[in-house]
């Protein structure tokens, strides 16, 4: 039988919808690569909401609860940790499969998954879009203002850096887990369920997300240190970021070459981690509950180990909820802080700490100019990194009232579990697992917006930039 003229004409509208609708998305890649990024990732969350909803990823057989889907798929893709079940008894070996392959996705980071799939997309990395695929690698890159040369020849560097995002992945996870691997034998794991709970330890500490493979957490390993010490060089090494192991990959240790993020991403995270280390030690050397027990070697090793893993790694050896109050505000401030830029880790990450550091001190000093290492930090970056502490404690305050406020839970643990969520960090004093649903979407939110970071979420909901082609008035209100 003939088709008819409509029959016809059917296959040619399809394939101009799906022309204009191509069209459409490889704009949107070169248009507003941040708000292309947020989609990305978000449909993966999407994606990921549905494998954990199978009754294949449960351990009983039926589906996982809509809301702890859903977060679980938050936690993964955002490499947070936090978890409203058990990710090891709770999930079948699929679930298990499903959350390693989650983190690996999404320890590649918002911003170089978004550019890699519009490179996919649109067959070429537009400039605008490798302007946001280097932001992390140099705040100038990604905002107004101007650059030097040298900037500006380096920008054609995104797709190495991007090749360096998963050979680095690949190579540094394979490192950790033969060092691992051996220690789980010692610890009395099978050989053949050590050759999966190795890459699985591996994959957690270097995307700096903390979920345990086994029943007993990391307490059978308390201690051995070697295992730890591996865990923690794996956080370091993700919570650093991407750029600066793309500049120790081409520098070594010729600290002169190093780049000015790379200097103080190194410098401020190895301050912090001994400065975190020596306070969690004087606030919990005679709790009985953690380290009052422990002989002095112990105490200490432990103490580093729980400032590493407020970088963003969520492991941790001792229960979270037994710390003091004290050492639980202290712990937020770390995790709130978190680890580099285009790293694996959360917050508002150390160059932002380092750049307001600097600021100060400039001000303190009377200099017309915040400067460092040689070097001249515009006020162009010093308003982004007021900008990301303003936005991230704004949303760590809404949820952590917002929480409260259902939970009537105390409130250092509220904002301890918050801030975990929102620095993607992974530690808890056990609140998160026992949260209503309306809660769980608040924090699920956190992690969301925390992860995507606050500056591309800006960036995202802005729909275009304006430029201004006059000034104002000048006058001056009273400050402090």
């Amino acid at each position: 039988m003939a088709a008819t003229p409509n029959e016809a004409r059917l296959p040619v509208r399809v394939r101009r919808i799906a022309h204009e609708a191509w069209d459409r998305l490889r704009n949107l890649t070169t248009a507003s690569p941040a708000r292309f990024a947020v989609l990305v990732f978000a449909t993966l969350i999407a994606l990921f909401t549905a494998l954990f909803s199978l009754p294949a990823a449960s351990a009983t057989g039926q589906r996982i609860p809509f809301a702890d889907a859903l977060f679980s798929a938050v936690s993964t893709i955002c490499v947070t940790g936090l978890s409203t079940i058990n990710m090891y008894s709770d999930l079948s070996p699929l679930g298990r499969v499903i959350t390693y392959i989650g983190v690996n996705v999404g320890a590649l980071g918002v911003l170089t998954l978004a550019s890699i799939l519009g490179l996919v997309i649109s067959k070429r990395l537009g400039l605008r879009a490798k302007l946001i695929a280097a932001g992390d690698s140099n705040p100038l890159r990604a905002h107004g203002g101007p650059v030097n040369e040298g900037q500006t020849v380096r920008l054609g560097e995104v797709g190495q850096l991007l090749r360096t995002v998963a050979l680095s992945t690949l190579v540094i996870e394979a490192a950790l887990a033969v060092l691992i691997y051996p220690s789980l034998i010692i610890g009395g794991i099978h050989p053949l369920v050590a050759l999966w709970e190795a890459p699985y330890y591996a994959a957690m500490a270097f995307t700096n997300t903390g979920f345990i493979p086994n029943a007993d957490g990391l307490t059978p390993f308390a201690q051995d240190y070697f295992l730890l010490t591996v865990l923690m060089a794996g956080v370091f090494l993700g919570s650093i970021g991407f750029p600066v192991i793309f500049t120790l990959w081409r520098h070594y240790w010729r600290f002169r070459l190093w780049s000015l993020h790379a200097k103080l991403t190194i410098i401020t995270t190895v301050v912090l981690f001994f400065v975190g280390a020596g306070v969690i030690l004087l606030l919990e050397y005679d709790n009985p509950l953690t380290f009052g027990s422990m002989d002095a070697w112990d105490t200490t090793f432990q103490a580093f180990f729980l400032s590493a893993m407020t970088r963003s790694g969520g492991f941790s050896v001792i229960d979270i909820g037994d710390l003091n109050g004290a050492t639980l505000i202290v712990g937020s401030m770390l995790m709130f802080v978190g680890g580099g830029s285009a790293s694996t880790a959360g917050g508002i990450k150390v160059t932002t700490l380092a750049v307001l550091a600097l600021a100060v001190f400039s001000e303190a000093k009377g200099r017309p100019s915040v400067q460092a290492f040689g070097r001249r930090i515009p006020s162009d970056v010093q308003r982004v990194a007021l900008s990301v502490v303003a936005w991230g404690a704004t949303i760590v305050a809404l949820s952590t009232v917002t929480i409260s406020r259902i939970t009537d839970a105390p409130i250092e643990h509220v904002l301890f579990d918050v801030v975990s969520g929102f620095a993607t960090v992974g530690l808890s004093t056990g609140l998160t697992a026992e949260l209503p649903d309306p809660a769980v979407y608040v924090m699920a939110a956190t992690m969301f917006m925390g992860r995507i970071g606050t500056v591309t979420l800006a960036a995202a909901v802005a729909a275009s930039s304006r430029s201004q082609l006059y000034a104002l008035p000048v006058e001056r209100p009273i400050v402090g």
